[in-house]
């Protein structure tokens, strides 16, 4: 009999996992709106109900419902529906445009889980400066601050983050309890506030402000970044815990916005709209608030550098990133992994954020342009599923979603010079990344000229018996065995190294996402044989077990290394990358001892 996890308990890990970047949206969201329009009641009611909308919108019906009605055995995320989407296509064009399509949406992720943890960590430091004595600390020393804490988060993750990731739940709980109160007291003191649930004040304060209200979308959207997580952490918890967390969440958050905007009326100067509503109830629990916040922002952000390591090695399994290095941080779950590329890379990109920007206020003119994209490139995937599945009414839904998603992303366009020409830098930082080396190992492949199988085996036969064989079991690592890479032809046929007992090792993705199986397929010769291990997409899977289980103790283990000469500058940097990255051996961590790379010389 199966153990299934209490709902509540569910419910309290989605807070830690999936919610902390939307949870943490709070801190900064309304602060920034009406840095750019007047905080008079009219206008706060219209925000309110812009945000109301925005929550409903591209939260709960593009992720909550559409997207999550998407699915492979519970698995989501960009590379899943781009993993649906293509085996419904017939048009070798039209799998073009959606892999084009999935990769921006990837390297969008990216671009925006660099400014994440900036605007988070940033802005929750900044809520010091309410303290009584604290009031003149300079900016420089908030993004020192800043920077220290985001240093320590980065510099933890080798280390692994499985013991911690326990509490994380139960804070992040406290932490929306802490929203709710603190929003339902301040409401209490103008209810009317709520009437912004009404559509109408949204199209009211956009009609009335023009080319204004037009542009606060571009900070309104805000309120929903973080969405997506709903949809690409589904895979690590579950469709149904997740969806109940998010009624809570979803409460709790509109609680609190109705409560800072209740406040706001009454108090129009203040600069920081949520910590002014804290001190302001209680000051003698503002530190503990403070801290909790910030701790908030770190749990947020943890769960931003989980989710990229997930999403690289999604990259890394579908062959459209390099084999960067992974380590796994988890002796019980292989899903716990470490990539350090890709975590010193977000630090950099972090620390260079935090300093070039300066302020949390500026840094919210950089941030949404991103995750606005990876929106509109979900609802387009998404109602393209819905069409070929012939579910018009959602199909439906989806195109009314991406068209108020473009909506915001023609305000955020407005960001672009202000800041915002950021995250589309970092953004083709893996998108360049993903380009030059997917089109890179195409090339590759076929400047290496495969022999065909009837030809090698032909060849094989005669060899086999006129040479002297090796003792033991030698694995020759390929993609297809329908084609023989250059680096056994040239083992077998030129240096004549040939054991008793030759097996051909494939690798083929399953469609789904999980499930790893191992075993010998019909001999291809007298001691040839071909051993497939197929697995999902996702899965983590220890190919050294995998063998063994088969019964296979090999003597020697084969791998092709390519040194590629070229005087193409594309093809230059796609050999830099090959070279700085492991081998494909290396990566699966089989035993060095055994290792024999055999080197290609290829024109490219």
């Amino acid at each position: 009999m199966l153990h299934r996890e209490s709902p509540v308990k569910g419910i309290i890990k989605s807070f830690g996992l999936v919610f902390g970047d939307i949870g943490t949206s709070p801190i900064y969201t309304l602060t920034v709106i009406f840095l750019l329009t007047k905080p008079t009641e009219a206008h706060v009611i219209g925000v309110l109900s812009l945000i109301v909308w925005t929550l409903v919108i591209l939260v709960t019906v593009e992720y909550a419902w559409l997207a999550m009605s998407l699915g492979k055995k519970g698995e989501g995320g960009t590379i899943v529906l781009k993993e649906l989407l293509i085996p419904l296509l017939k048009s070798g064009r039209k799998v073009s445009f959606v892999t084009l399509l999935a990769f921006v949406g990837i390297s969008l992720l990216i671009g925006d889980g660099v400014i994440t943890p900036a605007i988070s960590i940033l802005s929750a430091v900044e809520g010091s400066l309410l303290i009584p004595g604290f009031e003149n600390i300079g900016q420089e020393t908030l993004i020192l601050i800043a920077a220290i804490i985001a240093i320590t988060l980065f510099a933890f993750q080798k280390k692994g983050t499985e013991k911690v990731a326990k509490a994380f739940g139960p804070l992040m709980t406290v932490w929306f309890l802490a929203l709710s109160v603190s929003g339902f007291v301040s409401i209490l003191s103008a209810p009317f506030v709520i009437k912004a649930i009404n559509p109408y004040y949204a199209f009211k304060f956009l009609y009335e402000n023009g080319m204004t209200g037009f542009l606060v979308l571009s900070e309104v959207i805000l309120c929903a970044t973080g969405g997506e997580a709903l949809y690409a952490d589904m895979g690590h918890l579950g469709r149904r815990p997740i969806l109940r967390a998010w009624y809570f969440v979803f409460a709790a958050l509109l609680l609190n916005y109705f409560g800072q905007g209740a406040y706001l009326i009454a108090h129009p100067d203040t600069k920081s709209v949520l910590f002014g509503m804290i001190f302001h109830q209680a000051r003698i629990l503002y530190i503990p608030f403070l801290i909790l916040s910030i701790i908030a922002t770190i749990i947020a952000s943890q769960a931003m550098i989980s989710g990229m390591f997930s999403i690289v090695y999604q990259g890394i399994t579908t062959r459209v990133m390099p084999l960067f290095k992974v380590d796994y941080t988890s002796t019980e779950l292989r899903s716990q992994i470490y990539i350090g590329f890709v975590n010193w890379f977000l630090l950099i990109a972090v620390l260079f954020i935090m300093f070039e920007f300066g302020a949390s206020h500026r840094l919210a003119a950089a941030y949404g342009l991103a995750v606005n994209g990876d929106m509109i490139i979900t609802g387009i995937l998404m109602t393209w599923i819905f069409l070929l599945k012939g579910k018009k009414l959602k199909a439906s839904i989806a195109m009314f979603v991406i068209l108020v998603a473009a909506v915001f992303f023609w305000s955020n366009l407005f960001k672009i010079p202000h800041g915002g020409y950021w995250s589309i830098i970092i953004a083709s930082i893996p998108f360049t990344i993903i380009i030059i080396y997917t089109f890179g190992q195409k090339k590759l492949y076929r400047s290496l000229q495969p022999v065909g199988i009837s030809v090698f085996l032909k060849k094989y036969r005669e060899i086999y018996h006129s040479v002297g064989r090796s003792s033991g079991t030698a694995l020759f690592f390929l993609r297809d065995t329908k084609e023989m890479p250059p680096y056994i032809v040239n083992t077998m046929f030129s240096n004549n190294i040939i054991y008793e007992n030759n097996i051909l090792v494939s690798i083929v993705k399953r469609d789904d996402p999980f499930g790893v199986t191992g075993f010998f397929k019909e001999d291809l010769a007298e001691g040839l044989r071909q051993f497939e291990i197929q697995c999902g997409y996702m899965e983590v899977f220890d190919i050294e077990e995998l063998l063994r289980e088969a019964g296979i103790d090999e003597k020697t283990i084969f791998y092709g290394l390519e040194d590629i000469a070229t005087r193409n500058i594309i093809w230059k940097v796609f050999s830099v990358i090959k070279k700085l990255n492991p081998a494909f051996v290396q990566f699966y961590q089989l035993p060095s001892h055994k290792l024999h790379g055999v080197l290609t010389r290829v024109e490219m």
